[in-house]
């Protein structure tokens, strides 16, 4: 179908306009879920600074000091990580679907060029199979690449999402271990 009548111009202009407003809406979903995520650690992590601070003035014996501590060091990692992993999660999510979105533009805009070359294709002089051979192979080349890198990258968000969690479960095994030993120390010095 080749973009000849107002009409036609109409609706693909709706088309384009529609397709980035649709991503420019799945990048705010993004950042506003980010935006929220913030404002939750931000309050949560005011709130418990708050409870520790009030708690270390009363501890006299410096045993019961350093078991305070220990205890405060493991949650935090604890909700670091996990704040590593939502915003992983989000970060994963939006890009996926910021990805689908261009994908289906993309696969758009490729058959309408199509149809225009087969448009064209018909109405060429003789002589011009060669150009239209090379302009059905550069598409058929670009398709590909495109396919290519998305899945590239799908792999990579995969490999990254494998390896966060491969470390998450390591510093959080590291942050119990760490926190056990401080407390043994503390309360074999009593």
């Amino acid at each position: 179908m080749v973009l000849s009548s107002p009409e036609q111009i109409a609706a693909s202009q709706k088309a384009s306009l529609d397709a980035f407003f649709g991503l420019t809406g799945k990048v705010f979903e993004g950042v506003e879920k980010l935006v929220a995520l913030n404002l939750q650690v931000v309050r949560s992590t005011l709130a418990e600074s708050q409870e520790n601070l009030t708690k270390a003035p009363g501890t006299a014996d410096p045993q019961q000091w350093f078991t305070l501590q220990a205890g405060f060091t493991a949650p935090f990692v604890e909700k670091s990580l996990s704040y590593g992993r939502q915003l992983f999660d989000i970060a994963s999510t939006t890009q996926a679907e910021v990805a689908q979105l261009a994908q289906t533009q993309y696969e758009r805009y490729n058959v309408r060029v199509q149809d225009f070359i087969g448009e064209a294709a018909k109405s060429a002089p003789a002589g011009s199979e060669a150009a239209i051979a090379a302009w059905k192979s550069a598409i058929s080349a670009t398709t590909t690449l495109c396919d290519s890198l998305r899945k590239t990258g799908q792999q990579a968000v995969e490999m990254a999402g494998t390896n966060l969690e491969a470390v998450t479960a390591s510093a959080s095994k590291a942050a119990k271990r760490s926190a056990e030993s401080a407390a043994v120390v503390a309360n074999g010095k009593h």
